[in-house]
């Protein structure tokens, strides 16, 4: 018999909400390949596949609109999203690398009881201001996952809201 997960369980293993996941049925992004008989929606080792791919093209910066239009087509398959995940966290490690460099290179001179020129500071700033701007996108990302997770602790508020629940 094929495994299969409830809502709850795939928002868990996702690091998703519930919220989250019933947006994506709604907009017509994701939806559960079915239902169990008390109406609860049920996901597949297929649909876990699609929500990895979903997530994947999410994390490369595609608009909710643009990852429904890669996923309708299905022209992007698994090991492309890898390889652009590769690829991705490459160039995340070598804006890392600059911005050490920069600092070694800084500590270097104050070391030695040379100052910093307005080259030295600029570089400094400009690998920093890379680093700056990636983490305030991530931050962003945190924060819009928080704030899901307001949205369904609210909803425990009203327990007579239809749409709560595990469906």
């Amino acid at each position: 018999m094929k495994r299969t997960w409830k809502v709850g369980e795939l928002a868990r293993m996702a690091g998703l909400t519930i919220r989250t996941l019933r947006y994506y049925d709604q907009i017509g992004l994701y939806s559960p390949s079915g239902h169990s008989a008390s109406g609860h929606r049920l996901y597949t080792e297929s649909d876990v596949e699609r929500l990895h791919r979903i997530l994947s093209l999410k994390e490369l910066g595609l608009s909710l609109d643009e990852i429904r239009d890669v996923m309708t087509g299905d022209r992007v398959g698994l090991s492309d999203l890898i390889a652009m995940q590769i690829d991705r966290l490459k160039e995340q490690i070598r804006r890392q690398q600059k911005l050490l460099r920069e600092l070694e290179r800084a500590s270097s001179l104050m070391r030695s009881s040379r100052s910093l020129t307005a080259e030295d500071l600029t570089s400094l700033l400009g690998a920093m201001r890379m680093n700056h701007e990636r983490f305030i996108a991530e931050r962003r990302t945190s924060w819009e996952r928080h704030l899901d997770r307001l949205g369904d602790y609210l909803d425990e508020d009203h327990p007579d809201d239809p749409s709560r629940g595990e469906d």
